[in-house]
């Protein structure tokens, strides 16, 4: 049996309602990084727009003191606790800035400045704040999810020590050997700088079953400020093993298609390859038919290739598409 929470624990962690109930049907989890990877899963696949935007509002701009009133007087302690160093580090002339660049990125972007604030001095959140103000508001909604995520890690691991600090110990489920604490957040950074030297075929003892294809993507029109519906993805590996496709050279045989699928109505695909564990390292292609979805658009289709090393096929990558009538932009989210 693993640690059980209920929802004004997972509250805590992340202010959606949405999120909450989604752990708690979730658990209970063996150990904390059992519900790191369901609560990444839940928040990006299965939390809408609205449930976002709920939990960027339950946190305090950075520099001011969480609301008496909230609704989890935890997320108050912790919210407190984690702006500690900027608050400590801050002058009043800092603060003073730190106020009306908040105030402007909200009038900009509709929501408070988010940031994983724990250990940043104020000049360190100020700068990466101008930073982000210049960014087109659908990016920015993206990248506030992305910390609202960071955040929600460190919490949960917080939540899991607390709980190790007034409970017996729990015996995990599985044999593995999975970090329980936050601190040892510290050896699976190191697993990752040290991939390139695993041993071939060997799963590292901290990556967790697989509970989405390896790769995955989703659509957002910039345009409509909305996510893109209905628009075909397929995705390809290159399989000639005597050459890699070359940049000007045009080829027709050597891709292979894995799957295919179209954006539903929060411009997600459906599944483009099969569920395995580990990627097969290569070249690998996604393509977007975004011709037939804005037939007057620049682009009659768009096609994004990536190569996956040998010492990231046990990672996960999700390669969105921000997209207007005659720009576009990609990243490798999370």
């Amino acid at each position: 049996m693993g640690s059980v929470f209920d929802e004004k624990d997972f509250l805590a962690c992340c202010g959606s309602t949405k999120f909450a109930k989604e752990m708690v049907a979730a658990g209970p989890f063996s150990t904390h990084q059992d519900a790191i990877h369901a609560a990444r899963n839940i928040w990006f696949n299965k939390v809408d727009v609205n449930g976002w935007l709920e939990a960027f509002a339950a946190h305090p701009q950075i520099g001011q003191a969480p609301s008496r009133d909230h609704k989890s007087p935890t997320f108050s302690q912790w919210s407190k606790g984690e702006q500690s160093t900027a608050l400590s580090t801050a002058t009043e002339l800092t603060l003073q800035e730190l106020l009306e660049w908040n105030a402007r990125y909200r009038e900009k972007f509709g929501f408070v400045f988010l940031i994983c604030a724990s250990g940043r001095s104020t000049p360190e959140i100020l700068a990466e704040l101008k930073i982000r103000y210049q960014n087109r508001p659908i990016i920015e909604f993206e990248i506030a999810a992305q910390e609202q995520m960071k955040i929600t890690e460190l919490r949960l691991s917080k939540l899991f020590s607390d709980k190790a600090d007034t409970a017996p110990a729990v015996k995990p489920l599985s044999t593995t050997n999975i970090a329980t604490k936050a601190e040892d957040r510290v050896n699976i950074i190191g697993a990752h700088l040290t991939a390139a030297t695993r041993a071939a075929g060997a799963k590292p003892a901290h990556i967790p079953i697989r509970t989405r294809p390896p790769i995955t993507t989703h659509v957002l029109d910039t345009s409509r400020g909305c996510p893109a519906n209905g628009i075909e993805v397929r995705l390809e590996m290159w399989k000639d093993n005597q050459a890699r496709p070359q940049f000007g050279e045009t080829y027709i045989d050597g891709w292979i298609l894995l799957g295919s699928s179209a954006t539903d109505k929060d411009g997600r695909s459906g599944q483009l390859m099969n569920m395995v564990e580990a990627l097969v390292p290569g070249i690998y292609r996604i393509s977007f038919n975004t011709g037939k979805y804005n037939p007057d658009g620049f682009f009659p289709y768009v096609s994004i290739v990536f190569e996956i090393k040998e010492s990231q096929k046990w990672d996960h990558f999700h390669v969105p598409l921000l997209l207007s009538p005659f720009s576009l932009s990609t990243y490798r989210g999370s």
